[in-house]
């Protein structure tokens, strides 16, 4: 084939600064070659017989990758890739979903470009985390089986039951995963995982075709997925992973319904680690830092935060105490309104990749009339209660460094909360929040990110952030 002497003589004139394309183009040829092979294990068929010209190809594919091999310094590879399946069966997280999700099954499948650290790579960070796996990727989710129907039930109230069942749609998700092993050896890796990232639903709750979908408001959505998973390793190169995964999809509060679809299964993948050698090589490890390279000690941190909400009890209100008829009556149309946090931390940075402490959130939401309006509406008669924009919580929070990514954790109580009887008997006393944030460290540690708050794991709202840490020295 002609284009094999055009790559060799094109990746032979790549200067020395091009070395990350030429290992990309090693990769992508290494890949393409397990294509060939299976072509020369046929050369002696009778049903694969090869002409002089196909076997002119062969070899010069050969010699190709041969030759590539010598241009490129022997510097272990850091890529791979992974193309993986998913079965996965939707769970209902409620009493309610369970008598309206009727058929549960799914099937994802997925690729990714995963990427390594190496110990020869002297990164702290990497050590601290046993050399963790960061990749990127796409995966496609057919939830063309997953039905959901209301049947006549008392507990839907004023919502009459329609002649067909709603679907939930397809869903493609890109995302950024970390999987951090728990355990190398020659043969054999584990290994936990988080993902964060977005999907897009093809279809989404309405009120003409897809009533009673209630898992899915919006065409854009947060994901974010778990999984642990076990890996052999025939050779180095080549790895089978299997494992356990939850996959999540929600609009983060920003619209309604936004029950979220929740899927858990098992998954198989194919795994090229042309690293993995390197990475279970024992070696000394690697000091890049010292001790007190990533800040060590007491910080003030305070952060500024600037999210957006829709009412669960708007959709409450439309869904089970409007008549057939009342053009409220399950809209898909809900305000949304806006929602503020301030927050003060104290923080001690105790390692390379945690800090931990305590502190005070202020929230403002402008939703607290509308909170009123609804519990003083006849249909509700809640009257006589006290409301207040202002809310005030104490938290415990925690944050996991790598490099200048963070992922920030809260768990906090409230002590002073005045939204209504209505709203409040759909919340809890206490909250979570977690987000995902990147640090600038040439602006003095400046940090810009995302947050979503919830109660008991049920998005309140979702949030842009800004932070900013001051040092004490104590």
């Amino acid at each position: 084939m002609a284009f094999f002497p055009f790559f060799r003589t094109f990746v032979a004139k790549m200067s020395h600064n091009d070395l990350p394309m030429k290992r990309f183009l090693l990769l992508f040829f290494t890949l393409f070659s397990s294509l060939l092979s299976p072509w020369g294990a046929l050369e002696g068929s009778s049903l694969h017989a090869q002409t002089p010209a196909d076997s002119t190809e062969i070899n010069s594919a050969s010699r190709f990758f041969r030759e590539v091999s010598v241009v490129i310094p022997e510097t272990p590879p850091r890529w791979g890739a992974t193309l993986l399946l998913h079965p996965s069966s939707m769970i209902a997280m409620d009493r309610r979903v369970k008598k309206w999700l009727k058929d549960k099954r799914s099937l994802a499948i997925g690729l990714e470009l995963n990427h390594v650290t190496l110990p020869s790579d002297s990164d702290a960070f990497a050590a601290d985390f046993g050399y963790p796996t960061i990749s990127a990727g796409f995966r496609y989710t057919f939830n063309n089986k997953v039905r959901m129907h209301r049947s006549p039930d008392p507990e839907w109230g004023l919502a009459e039951e329609v002649d067909y069942d709603s679907r939930l749609g397809n869903t493609l998700s890109a995302y950024a995963t970390f999987a951090r092993p728990l355990s190398r050896s020659r043969h054999w890796e584990t290994d936990y995982s988080l993902s964060i990232g977005l999907g897009y639903n093809r279809l989404k709750y309405n009120p003409i075709d897809d009533i009673d979908n209630e898992l899915i408001g919006a065409h854009l959505l947060i994901y974010f997925g778990a999984g642990l998973h076990l890996t052999y390793h025939p050779v180095p190169e080549w790895g089978i992973k299997a494992g356990l995964e939850f996959v999540h999809h929600s609009n983060g509060a920003l619209s309604r319904p936004n029950k979220g679809s929740n899927a858990v299964g098992p998954t198989l993948a194919l795994v090229y680690t042309p690293y993995y050698k390197a990475l279970t090589t024992p070696r000394p490890r690697a000091e890049g830092f010292s001790s007190d390279d990533y800040g060590k000690g007491y910080f003030l941190n305070f952060s500024l935060g600037v999210g957006a909400k829709t009412l669960l009890e708007d959709w409450n209100l439309t869904q089970y105490k409007t008549p057939y008829g009342d053009p409220d009556y399950r809209t898909d149309d809900f305000k949304l309104y806006a929602a503020y946090s301030l927050q003060a931390d104290i923080m001690r940075r105790y390692a390379r990749r945690w800090a931990s402490g305590c502190g005070i959130d202020l929230y403002y939401g402008t939703y607290y009339k509308r909170s009123r309006e609804i519990d003083q509406d006849p249909r509700k008669g809640n009257y006589g209660e006290k409301y207040s924009p202002v809310s005030v919580g104490f938290a415990l929070k925690h944050n996991v460094y790598y490099h200048n990514w963070s992922a920030n954790m809260a768990l906090g109580v409230y002590v002073f909360r005045r939204m209504g009887k209505d709203m409040e008997s759909n919340e809890t006393p206490y909250y979570e929040r977690i987000g995902v944030h990147y640090h600038f460290p040439s602006l003095g540690g400046l940090t810009i990110g995302a947050n979503v708050h919830a109660h008991l794991g049920k998005a309140n709202f979702t949030e842009l952030a800004i932070s900013y840490p001051i040092p004490l020295s104590l």
